[in-house]
């Protein structure tokens, strides 16, 4: 199987190699400057020479002084490849339906890549084109999909095939707003692709499709009384992780789903009235919030069972939402930087299935404020 062989291979390359004890320096190009983007850039510009690029001038003005370049020319596919190759790494941190483009083509121009984005197709598709330019790609880099499914690897290292995967996971403004009872805290189009993408689960063992708004269930988690709906956020661990029944769940505050469920009902998220609707949302969802970021992984095989959660709020002047997905790109660019991820195309559940990748990536984390810890 693709996922056990890329995982026992990233087992025999980084053992007995203390992780700490390994430096580099790198030229670093990360697409985006959005509030992940910007994370990533000043974060990994404290050890590294790191150039930021955005088609947008006003994104990239706070970020001149503080990293070695700007870059707004990503017109064309030849100026991206350009681009990239001036450097020894890539981040991207791009809206999801750019990704697939993106990873093709830093793979292609043979610049290993760190993707966070957020992309409809399936990156496993590249994975021959990754295996034979040499490349070191390592997709869904962000939070869920990303830090969920490096939890999952570590779950599923220590027992197995598994009876149950279960996500639960959502960015939430702390203190919600009426009518929508929710703030964007990332892209919006990648917020409205969560609600009419088709949610690929794993149910008696078969893979199947369900409308992410045809399931909304209350549920609680620490202490905030959530209501949940089923998102496409496995992907990989599809191919990757073996369970009979697995499903992602994203969490809202009770009354926004419904909301959108009528929306979407009426047809008002369907692509001719898009544009449109997204300005609607953005009125009122676009404002200032504290935010927080919950996350619960349980994996179960008999009687069995192991827990994580997470918690995390706003803090340094970066929202939840950027220093969940930030920092774990964060870290895992460093452990590519530093030689400890093997070449080809890597899905974050393989860097959970070694204990010490699985551990520099959450001390990384946990360093930087955030809880996560494993529940018995």
């Amino acid at each position: 199987m693709f996922g056990e062989s890329i995982a026992k291979k990233l087992c025999e390359f980084i053992f007995s190699i203390p992780i700490a004890m390994v430096i580099a320096f790198a030229r670093i190009a990360v697409l985006g400057a959005g509030r992940i983007g910007s994370l990533v850039s000043l974060e990994l510009s404290k050890s590294h020479d790191v150039a930021v690029a955005d088609l947008s001038s006003r994104a990239l003005e706070p970020l001149k002084r503080r990293v070695s370049t700007v870059v707004t020319d990503l017109s064309s596919e030849e100026r991206l490849s350009e681009l990239v190759r001036e450097f020894e790494l890539v981040v991207n941190a791009l809206p999801g339906k750019l990704g697939y483009s993106v990873l093709k083509t830093c793979i292609k121009a043979r610049r290993d890549i760190v993707d966070v984005s957020f992309m409809p197709e399936d990156p496993l598709q590249l994975r021959d084109l990754a295996a034979s330019t040499g490349v070191t790609a390592v997709v869904d880099a962000g939070f869920a999909p990303g830090l969920s499914n490096i939890v999952v690897g570590r779950i599923q290292s220590e027992l197995g095939s598994l009876g149950k995967v279960e996500i639960n996971v959502g960015g939430l403004p702390k203190e919600p707003r009426p009518p929508l009872y929710h703030a964007i805290l990332f892209s919006p189009v990648d917020l409205v692709d969560e609600y009419l993408r088709p949610a690929r689960i794993v149910r008696n063992g078969r893979v199947i499709q369900v409308d992410p708004l045809s399931t909304i269930e209350r549920v609680r988690v620490l202490d905030f009384y959530l209501e949940r709906f089923p998102t496409d956020g496995l992907r990989t661990m599809l191919q990757t992780v073996r369970a009979e029944n697995m499903a992602e769940y994203t969490l809202r505050w009770p009354g926004h789903l419904e909301r959108m469920k009528i929306l979407k009902e009426l047809g008002l998220l369907d692509k001719q009235y898009l544009e449109m609707m997204l300005e609607v949302l953005e009125k009122h969802m676009a404002y200032e919030a504290t935010d927080v970021s919950i996350m619960e992984v349980v994996g179960e095989v008999g009687s069995r069972r192991i827990r994580y959660i997470l918690y995390d709020e706003a803090a340094s002047g970066y929202s939840s939402m950027a220093r969940v997905t930030g920092y774990t790109a964060v870290q895992i660019a460093e452990l590519l930087i530093k030689g400890l991820v093997p070449e080809g195309l890597v899905a974050p559940e393989h860097l959970g299935a070694d204990l010490k990748t699985f551990n520099y990536i959450v001390e990384g984390i946990k360093s930087r404020g955030t809880r996560l810890e494993r529940v018995e």
